[in-house]
């Protein structure tokens, strides 16, 4: 009787608060603003070329080292968007903001040009980070979490996500605008965000109509620990849509940062064993995705330095 009046109480509590969500930064493009001689980011400078086989030189490998900085992002054009004039003119590039601005004086954000097409079709442009962000990079060989990239375009230990905001200025063009999600196991979420029919900066909030906030009407279930990933979201895309009847060409916006309100997934409870150092589980399968992703970067970086030797320059060369 002594137990049941203490399981009652337990649940008149958790019926009495609401849930309160985490908030995380996912990315902060300010952070991302190169910060090396060589136009790289010192926080998120990333190595590849220690996965080159033989044949490559010094050089070619030097190449193969890239980071997370706003010039290095990408653009993705719809595949009959690809013309040579659309991807000439679609690419990323960092946009100081002018001291004393209203918003964010001084910092740095991505900007981003898209050229659409003029047929009267849909069209979208995604803008990519340069490499698949890596959720359990070590910052250096005591940090057996992995936690190199987290608020640097990962968040973990999310289980249902409560709402995502984007701080952005608009140019008052009629385009929508998402955001792409990755989960742990590399599977993407696109959210609709909002329209950027507005001038000026704005903060646009999506809601998840499905998330639940009376902790009685949810479904509970446990879920196994390690060496199951610990469910995480990390930043794959943000797109942009063109509707057939807009006018085409060029489009240009600005993205300061991305925020995730969510439950956790787990509490962060106190192991009594250090699963990861002793298994190496969650380590090794790391690598693997490090080595895969080196195939793709680090060959593209390769064959992209050899085109651009062959390509014709109009600098005349001195001795």
């Amino acid at each position: 009787m002594k137990r049941f009046g203490i399981l009652l109480c337990i649940v008149l509590i958790m019926a009495a608060f609401p849930v309160f969500a985490e908030e995380s930064v996912l990315i902060d493009f300010a952070q991302l603003a190169a910060d090396r001689d060589d136009g790289e980011n010192e926080l998120t400078f990333i190595d590849f070329s220690d996965k080159a086989g033989a044949g490559f030189t010094e050089e070619e490998k030097g190449y193969m080292k890239t980071s997370l900085a706003i010039s290095n992002w990408e653009i993705q054009l719809a595949s009959s968007a690809k013309t040579v004039t659309n991807q000439r003119y679609s690419y990323v590039l960092p946009a100081p903001v002018k001291e004393g601005a209203t918003r964010y004086g001084g910092e740095t954000v991505l900007g981003a040009r898209i050229h659409f097409p003029d047929e009267p079709y849909n069209s979208w442009a995604i803008v990519r980070p340069p490499f698949d962000i890596p959720a359990y990079e070590k910052k250096d060989e005591q940090d057996l979490a992995g936690s190199k990239y987290d608020g640097l375009g990962v968040v973990k230990n999310v289980g249902v996500i409560k709402s995502l905001t984007v701080n952005i200025l608009g140019k008052n063009f009629p385009n929508g605008f998402g955001v792409i999600l990755a989960n742990e196991n590399h599977e993407e979420k696109n959210i609709f965000m909002s329209y950027l029919d507005f001038d000026g900066w704005k903060t646009i909030t999506w809601n998840n109509p499905n998330y639940i906030e009376d902790v009685r009407n949810r479904e509970v279930r446990k879920l196994p620990l390690y060496p199951n990933a610990t469910p995480l979201y990390k930043i794959a895309g943000l797109v942009f849509y063109k509707d057939g009847a807009q006018t085409g060409g060029d489009f240009i916006t600005y993205v300061k940062d991305i925020t995730l309100t969510y439950d956790k997934a787990f509490l962060n409870l106190q192991n009594d064993i250090d699963d990861e150092s002793l298994w190496g589980i969650l380590g090794d399968r790391e690598e693997a995705r490090r080595n895969s992703e080196y195939e793709r970067l680090g060959n593209k970086q390769v064959l992209r330095y050899i085109e651009k030797q062959k390509m014709h320059s109009d600098v005349e060369v001195t001795e």
